[in-house]
C-alpha cells in the first residue's frame, strides 16, 4: 500500500514537473518571438490602421510636413459619385473573375496532364514554372515587345500566316488592350494554380481510380465523381489566392498599358497610386485602398463559404 502511494506521488511530481517545463518552454518561445512579432505589427498593422485613419481625413501638406483633419465619410462620398472610381471597380472585378476562371480551367488541364505523365515529369514541371518564376515587370516588358504595333512578334506571325493584312496596335484600343493584359496575366500565373492542383492530385489515393475503372467508369465519369470532388479544397485555395492577387494588380498594367488607352485598363491599385503619389490626395487615395481591401475580404468570404458547402456536400 505504501509502495503504491509512493508510486502515485512520484507520478504526480513527474506530471507537475512536465507541466512546469512545458510552461517554461512556451514562455521562452513567446519571449523569443516577441521582437519579430513587434516588427511585423509595426510594418503591417500600423500602416493599415494609419491608412484607415487617413481615409476619413483631409491631409494638408505644409512647409512643416502635413496635417491630418478628420472629416468623416467625405472621401468615400466622393468615390461613390465618381465615374472614374466605378470604372476601375468594374474593370478590376471582371478582370479578376475572367483571369481566375481561365487560370483554374487551364491549371486543371495542365495539372492532370503532368500528373498522368510517366516520363520527363520533372522536366515538364520545370518548363511549366518558367513563366511564374519571372518578375512581373520583366514579363510585362516582354509582352509589350510581343504586342508592339511596329516590330511586335505577334503581328509578324499573324501577318506571315495571312491572318492579318496590316499590323495592329494591340494595346492601343480598349478591347484589345484588356484582352492582351488578360493573356499576359494568364500566361504568368497559371503555373501557380497548377502547383496547388498538382499537390491536391498527388494526395488522392489511386485505389479510388482502380475501383472506379473496375466498375466500368470512363475517364469523364472518374473526373466528375472522384477527381473534382476531392480537389474542391485545392481549387478553393487557388481561387482565393488568385482573387487576392488579381484585385491588387498594378505592375502589369502599369508597364504594359499604363492604364490606357484612356482609363480602359486602370485598376483600383493604379487609381490609388495616382491619387496618392501623382495628385497627392492622400485621404482620397487611402479611401480607394481601404475600399479595395473591403471588397477583397467580401469576395474571399463568399468564395470560402461557397466552396465549403461544396466540400461538405462531396464529403
Amino acid at each position: 500500500m505504501a509502495q503504491s502511494e509512493q508510486v502515485m506521488g512520484n507520478d504526480q511530481k513527474w506530471r507537475a514537473g512536465r507541466k512546469y517545463f512545458l510552461r517554461s518552454d512556451r514562455n521562452s518561445g513567446i519571449r523569443m518571438m516577441a521582437p519579430a512579432l513587434l516588427v511585423i505589427l509595426l510594418v503591417t498593422l500600423f500602416p493599415i490602421l494609419y491608412s484607415v485613419v487617413m481615409s476619413f481625413s483631409h491631409v494638408a501638406i505644409t512647409d512643416n510636413g502635413f496635417q491630418i483633419h478628420l472629416q468623416g465619410f467625405k472621401n468615400y462620398n466622393i468615390l461613390i459619385h465618381s465615374g472614374i472610381y466605378w470604372h476601375s471597380v468594374w474593370f478590376t472585378i471582371y478582370y479578376a473573375l475572367v483571369t481566375v476562371f481561365v487560370e483554374l480551367v487551364l491549371g486543371m488541364l495542365i495539372a492532370l496532364a503532368i500528373h498522368n505523365v510517366e516520363r520527363l515529369k520533372s522536366v515538364s514541371l520545370v518548363v511549366m514554372l518558367i513563366p511564374w518564376s519571372l518578375i512581373t515587370v520583366i514579363s510585362a516588358e516582354m509582352w509589350s515587345y510581343i504586342y508592339n504595333g511596329v516590330y511586335g512578334v505577334l503581328n509578324y506571325v499573324l501577318i506571315s500566316l495571312h491572318i492579318l493584312s496590316s499590323p495592329v496596335t494591340w494595346t492601343g484600343h480598349s478591347v484589345t488592350a484588356i484582352i492582351s493584359m488578360m493573356v499576359a496575366d494568364i500566361w504568368k500565373t497559371t503555373p501557380f494554380v497548377v502547383i496547388i492542383l498538382l499537390g491536391g492530385l498527388q494526395m488522392i489515393s489511386k485505389e479510388y481510380y482502380e475501383a472506379a475503372y473496375m466498375d466500368g467508369a470512363n475517364r469523364w465519369q472518374v473526373f466528375w465523381k472522384i477527381t473534382f470532388p476531392l480537389l474542391r479544397g485545392s481549387i478553393a485555395l487557388a481561387a482565393m489566392f488568385r482573387v487576392l492577387q488579381a484585385f491588387g494588380v498594378f505592375d502589369l498594367p502599369y508597364v504594359l498599358t499604363g492604364g490606357g488607352p484612356g482609363r480602359a485598363t486602370q485598376s483600383l491599385a493604379m487609381l490609388a497610386d495616382q491619387a496618392l503619389f501623382t495628385n497627392l490626395h492622400f485621404g482620397l487615395g487611402s479611401s480607394v485602398a481601404v475600399s479595395t481591401v473591403v471588397m477583397v475580404l467580401v469576395i474571399c468570404l463568399l468564395f470560402l463559404s461557397a466552396f465549403r458547402s461544396l466540400v461538405e456536400e462531396g464529403a
